[in-house]
Formats: structure tokens, sequence, C-alpha cells
């Protein structure tokens, strides 16, 4: 009994020792909107969760959910982990219509076509200027996707005024004041929901990068792909960032903490958005192999888009000044980071 005792006695003096705070396996609940096979999952989400579990010594584990498979929706995502239902997800603030008017600068149309040089940006612009709009998460990540492009099931965009009776979707408020100005009827939904409402004739098209076209099948559910002149900035960016429950991380120990602190921040960023650059042939090439069309615009009709599109501006300069929000300088501070990062 006496050396039972002793043995209890030393258990508990030993884990309060440095080195044994890791004894016990932290499982981390990481819910996201994507399929298993879609590139985000395969080329940035799993290789994440086996690098932290490697660093670790498997001290540190994610418990995937993929495609929503945690419950809820894509746009409760961004609540779901500040409330601690999971502890790290990957979502798009965008969904959420009006929610993130500092972040959603980056979703103004025709600013940037490299996703690297985004996010590089918008890790920067997000330390300055938008951390107050995530309270209770730690956002571990922060950047755009590569660049958008109009996708249709029956008919071939080539001009401004094809856009007209067309009903198409789009991810965020933005995006959707965008396809409205360009002659479209916007329909907004998230991206899993896209391949339903082509099948019923919810919508004729959607405004999507070509990142995503495979891991959803929607390349077998069009015929048609519009893209801008590469010469000009993309036609649209949505924002992704990768969060995590605050009192989630903050409950961990430093040495765990420190392996969370090393696979984040603006490396990382950058990373990722590099990943999406890459991940452009991919979806481009399974339209080509389908033999759907893809149009490119000409310099001269892109900028007719360009022209189209510009009243987006000041009416979002007027949306968050009404916020208390100087949107010309949050402009001009994304627009200083992106031109910073691309040299």
């Amino acid at each position: 009994m006496l050396n039972h005792l002793r043995l209890s006695l030393l258990w508990m003096v030993a884990a309060t020792l440095p080195g044994m705070a890791t004894a016990q396996e932290v499982v981390l609940k990481f819910h996201h909107i994507w399929p298993t096979t879609a590139m985000a999952p395969t080329r940035v989400i799993g290789p994440w969760c086996e690098k932290i579990a490697t660093e670790s010594k498997n001290h540190l584990k994610c418990q995937l959910l993929p495609a929503m498979s945690g419950g809820g929706t894509p746009a409760q995502l961004v609540d779901r982990v500040r409330d601690g239902v999971d502890d790290l997800v990957v979502t798009l603030p965008g969904y959420t219509a009006g929610r993130f008017p500092s972040m959603e600068v980056f979703e103004l149309p025709f600013l940037t076509n490299s996703a690297e040089v985004a996010a590089s940006a918008a890790w920067d612009y997000l330390q300055k200027n938008a951390l107050k709009e995530f309270p209770g998460t730690k956002i571990l990540a922060v950047w755009v996707h590569d660049e958008g492009y109009a996708h249709t099931a029956t008919k071939q965009i080539k001009t401004l005024d094809d856009f007209k009776g067309l009903k198409m979707r789009a991810p965020t408020r933005l995006t959707n004041k965008l396809l409205a100005k360009l002659g479209a009827t916007p329909v907004g939904m998230p991206v899993p929901a896209v391949a339903d409402a082509l099948s019923k004739g919810t919508i004729d098209g959607f405004l999507l990068p070509w990142e995503v076209i495979p891991g959803f099948k929607l390349q077998e559910m069009t015929k048609f792909h519009t893209e801008t002149h590469p010469s000009k900035p993309s036609m649209y960016s949505a924002v992704f960032v990768f969060a995590m429950n605050q009192s989630r991380y903050d409950s961990l120990p430093p040495d765990l903490k420190a392996v969370i602190d090393n696979n984040s921040g603006a490396a990382f960023s950058k990373q990722i958005g590099k990943v999406w650059d890459q991940s452009q042939d991919v979806g481009r090439k399974s339209a080509q192999t389908r033999g759907n069309t893809i149009w490119v615009l000409s310099p001269a009709e892109t900028d007719n888009w360009i022209k189209a599109a510009a009243p987006l501006r000041d009416e979002w300069f007027d949306e968050v000044g009404r916020r208390g929000l100087n949107g010309r300088q949050l402009l001009q501070d994304a627009t200083d980071l992106l031109a910073k990062h691309k040299k």
C-alpha cells in the first residue's frame, strides 16, 4: 500500500514537470467544406495535420470532418470555431454577408491575379486592419484563391451582353453585386450547393476559380468557360481563413502551442496561396479533357468588364463608411501591400 502511494505521488509530481505536459493526446476537430479528394484537403489540410502530428510526436492529431460532415452550414463555420463547436476550420468569411467588412476589401473585383502575392498581402493586412473582426478565434492563415472565372452550362459568355438573362452563382455579396453590374441575375450560395442548383436549373452558371471545378465534378455539368485576359487583374477573388478556436489554442501546453505557431502565419499563408496558383492548370485540364470550350477575353473586352464593375468600389466605400470604416484607406492599404509583395 505504501509503495502504491509513493508511486502515485511520483506520477503527480512528474506530470507537472516540463516535457510531461504533452503526455496526453490532443485531438482537434477539423471541419471544412470540401470532399476528401479535392485539392484543399489533399494538398493543404491533410499535409498540415500530418506535419503537426509529426512535430508533436503524435500528441496533436486532427479529427477530419470533410464536406460539412460535422453538421451545420458553410456560413456557420466562422461561429462554430469561435464558439468551440469545432477546433479548426477552413472557410470563407464572405459566406456571411457583411460580417467582415474590413477583410472584404480583397473581394473587390479586378484587384489581383496572384493568389501567392495576395496571400502575403492579406496576412499583413489582417494584422493591421481586421483581427478585431474575429473575436474568440486565432487565425492561422489567410489567403485568396486563384483567378475567378465564369462557367456556364448552355451559353458561352464572350461579351458583357451575354450575361443578360443568365442566373449566375457567386460566393459572396460583392461578387453578387459584380454579377449584377455585368448584367446577370446573381444567386448567392456556398460551393457545395452549386452542383444541385445546376442540375435543377436554379442557376445557368457560376463564378469559380479552376481549383474548385474537379473536386465537385463541375466540369461534367458545364460546357463553357470564360477567362479574363491574363494581362489583367482577376475578375474576382474570395478570402479564405484557416482558423482555430482561441480557447482551444490557449489550453495547449507551451510545446504544443509552439507546434501550431510554427505551422501558421505569414509564410504558411504564402505557401497556401502558391498551392492555389498551382491548381489552375489541373482544374483547367479537367474541362479540356471533357471537350468543353474555354474562351479567353481580349484585353479590350476585359477592360469593358472592368469599366462596368468600377462603380462597385465607390458603393463599397459608402457602405463601409456607414459602419465607421475608411474604405478608401482600407483599399489603399490592400493595394500597397499587393504591390509590396509583388516585387
